[in-house]
């Protein structure tokens, strides 16, 4: 097979403003939370190209869609590449998209050219990558790696009581295939950046080797409500007061332990969220990150401190629960190979970097040799709707990917 054959920059470009379409925004953005009639509006869209690509589809009892392609030799175990169609609630057009829309243009490309793979390659949407309507993320790529069994990731609830199982069966994608359990010869994620590293490097490619730690954690705060004028200052035991100090010490924790620390608030509640009511119950959510595990269980002991110090300050009850951690994930040595390899023969700028952001392949790293390729967004924004990637980017990513995939499918078994 020739090693020169490029991807369709036009037509993956196209396909990725056609998908933007299904929970476009007012602000040129995507609200298309998973398991909503926009989500199956996205896989339905997704599957047809798939079928009208010559790909065989299947659906396991996640909703995890897989797309193959035969090889020569189709008892080998595929070359797979993929990522989500779920976004945030005011999601960009390219964080989770690109990385499907990418692998289907390298099926696409390898379909123009007639060329055959010794191993048959596959295109996969996961399922709920972003954790944002059902917690913990990537709780489906989880369960095909073996870290979530399937009860659990289908019992998942949103705000509203509405489980993953439910809602799958309700938009037509519970699957009947097994989830995991079976080889995969490599895992490739191409994504965008969602970080400003490579543009202020003028860098088109991030060789990503690996991925820092996430903990989750839901905190309850529980004082007492009481009426805001007649209810002295001192004897105030005011939920919100203290989850307030709390946030400030899950900052310091963040800056504590840079340059690589992230520490997030990101969800809060206040109840009875009254105006002349103190408050007597605060939920409240932290996202801590590390490439570092032992420094991320030195934030840890530090939360729990802080937090527990200031409820006992002012009379409060506390509730601290870890809901999900992540370990950090160094991606396996002959794919980075791979991606690295590609960017320098097609003649890319490209860097090693280490990604700052949960992704599906940390899962699949756990049952497959795992890499990812990574291109620039504009300012570093993503999770927002004006997250922004070039033509010419998405593009340069998707011919590393494809030089990548080709490679690790005709290697010798």
């Amino acid at each position: 097979m020739s090693t020169n054959i490029r991807i369709n920059g036009d037509r993956l470009w196209q396909s990725l403003m056609r998908l933007a379409e299904i929970g476009a925004t007012e602000k040129g953005g995507v609200c298309r939370l998973a398991l909503t009639d926009l989500d199956r509006e996205a896989r339905d869209l997704f599957v047809s190209w798939c079928k009208d690509a010559g790909c065989t589809v299947t659906i396991d009892k996640m909703g995890n869609i897989f797309a193959r392609r035969a090889g020569r030799d189709n008892s080998l175990p595929p070359i797979m590449t993929g990522s989500h169609l779920d976004t945030q609630p005011t999601g960009g057009k390219f964080d989770g998209a690109y990385g499907v829309l990418a692998g289907l243009e390298v099926i696409r490309t390898l379909n123009d050219h007639g060329a055959e793979t010794q191993a048959p390659v596959e295109v996969v949407a996961w399922t709920n990558e972003e954790g944002s309507r059902f917690a913990p993320a990537m709780v489906a790529s989880g369960v095909f790696g073996g870290a979530f069994d399937l009860e659990y990731a289908l019992s998942r609830a949103d705000t509203e009581g509405k489980t993953m199982g439910e809602e799958l069966k309700r938009i037509g994608y519970f699957g009947d295939q097994e989830v995991g359990g079976r080889k995969v010869g490599a895992f490739f994620e191409a994504h965008i950046e969602q970080g400003p590293i490579l543009e202020a490097e003028k860098k088109q490619v991030g060789v990503v080797q690996g991925v820092q730690g996430i903990r989750w954690y839901e905190i309850v705060v529980t004082g007492q409500e009481a009426h805001a004028g007649p209810t002295p200052m001192k004897r105030r035991k005011d939920a919100l007061v203290g989850a307030a100090r709390m946030v400030g010490h899950v900052n310091r924790i963040g800056l504590e332990h840079q340059p690589y620390a992230c520490a997030t608030v990101g969800m809060m509640q206040v109840s009875p969220n009254s105006r002349n009511t103190i408050p007597g119950k605060v939920f409240f959510t932290v996202d801590f990150r590390h490439p570092d595990e032992a420094i991320l269980n030195k934030m840890d002991a530090a939360l729990r401190k802080a937090c527990e110090d200031e409820a006992r300050a002012i009379g409060l009850s506390l509730d601290l629960k870890e809901i999900w951690y992540s370990p950090p994930v160094k991606f396996a040595r002959e794919c980075v190979s791979a991606v690295e390899g590609a960017a320098k023969s097609l003649g890319y700028a490209h860097m090693p970097i280490i990604s700052g952001a949960g992704h599906d392949a940390v899962y699949l790293s756990r049952v497959a040799p795992t890499a990812m390729v990574f291109v620039p967004c504009e300012d570093g924004i993503s999770h927002n709707e004006i997250e922004n990637a070039s033509k010419d980017d998405v593009a340069a990513g998707c011919d590393v990917l494809l030089r990548a995939m080709i490679e690790r499918a005709n290697a010798p078994a």
